[in-house]
Formats: C-alpha cells, structure tokens, sequence
C-alpha cells in the first residue's frame, strides 16, 4: 500500500522534468495524503498538469474504511478486475512525486516512518489510472489510484508493497492510447533498489495537517524515539 508521497519540487523544476505547465499558484507538497487534490498527468492533456482527488472525493471522505480502501490498484491484476479494467484501457495517468512513506513497524504499538527517494533525489512518475464521475451535485469529479506491485529490497525493509515507479522513458508509453495491453503489464516492474534510497523521517509525517519542509528531513533514532507519536 502506498499511503503518503511528496512533491517537494518547485513548479519550474517539476516543468521541466515532466515537459507540461503547471498552475502558477503551485505550492510543494511534503504529506500527500488520500482525498486530497493533486497534481497529475493525463494522456488527454499531457502538456499541462490536471489536479484530481487521489483515491476518493471529499463527499465519500468522511467514511475511512472506504476511502482507505480506494487509493492504491494491484498491478499484477489491474488489466482483469472489472472495478479497473477499464481505466487501465482508456484512462491511464502519471502521478509526479520526489518520495513516498512507508511504516515499520517496532512491536505492536510503535511504526517508524521511512522515506524513499531515488538516489539522485530527482523527481520520478507513479503509475496511475483515473476516473471521472458526477456526484449527487451534478459536478463532475475526477479521481485518481496508484498502482502498486511487490517491493525491491529497499522497500521489502519496511513494507510488503510499493508504488510501481515507472522508467523515465516509459512515461510517454504509458499515457499512449496505442499502448498495447501486453507492453503496459511490461511496464509495472518493481523499480531497482540499486537507483533509490530511504532514511528516517519525523514523525510529523503521521498526521495529515502537517504539510512542512521539515517531514523530508532526515531523523536519527533518537528522533524518532525521543518524540514519538503512533501513527494512525
């Protein structure tokens, strides 16, 4: 499961990286957290960024079991469950991040928060499908899943799941409408451990309402310990 990321880099870098304008008030992001509206890249618009609800609009939010539930897609069957098939076919997406979070856990109680970067620290594309929807309001919504596989032996550290990272140069196939179904399943590999890196966090990182520079930075064990709080 990949339940919190950041997109820690400006709007010019993040231009840059992924060749797409994005909205002049774009603020970094340090705690991306489910429901929340964010940045994605569409093959219906893929110079310019889209921002979606990741995993379940607001209306829906208030009911966590469910909006936990809808964040994150198995790729090993995303291209057989009916609930995603056919996002996978016609609505596929690329969702820009700098790192991801993840929780070991330390005994029954105690979970330390682990971020994962790429070695180079640049920034990198989760892949994702999308959805579009009318709510009781009449609005039209968009929302967005990651999709995740089995972990490298970073991950497998701390976590038994991760985010598919896609290659840099497969980003443009998988918004390609053209794509085949065999050469998209390709695509979700579990990234190389050797080309990433983690380290500890604070603990700020476990309430949502914390959005701050400080969550990227890396912790001692005596952080960690010394100012403890429970995730979740």
């Amino acid at each position: 499961m990949c339940g919190r990321y950041s997109l820690s880099k400006s709007k010019i870098e993040l231009e840059e990286r992924f060749q797409a304008e994005m909205l002049a008030d774009f603020k970094p992001r340090y705690n991306v957290a489910p429901t929340q509206l964010v940045p994605v890249i569409t093959s219906e618009s893929p110079k310019g960024f889209s921002f979606f609800y990741w995993g379940i609009t607001p209306d829906f939010a208030k009911n966590k079991p469910v909006s936990q539930k809808f964040i994150n897609a198995k790729a090993e069957t995303v291209n057989e469950k009916i609930s995603f098939k056919s996002s996978f076919e016609k609505r596929r997406c690329l969702i820009p991040a700098d790192g991801f979070y993840e929780w070991k856990k330390l005994g029954k109680k105690t979970k330390v928060p682990y971020r994962f970067t790429m070695a180079n620290n640049e920034a990198f594309a989760f892949a994702g499908i999308w959805e579009e929807y009318e709510n009781e309001k009449g609005e039209i919504n968009h929302t967005f899943l990651i999709l995740t596989t089995e972990p490298n032996r970073l991950v497998a550290e701390v976590h038994d799941r991760m985010p598919v990272i896609l290659k840099k140069e497969d980003e443009k196939k998988w918004l390609d409408k053209y794509s085949t179904e065999s050469n998209l399943i390709q695509m979700l590999t579990t990234y190389s451990a050797d080309d990433m890196l983690s380290y500890t966090v604070s603990p700020l990182v476990n309430q949502v309402h914390n959005d701050s520079p400080g969550i990227i930075r890396k912790t001692s064990p005596m952080d960690q310990f010394g100012n403890y709080t429970l995730f979740g």
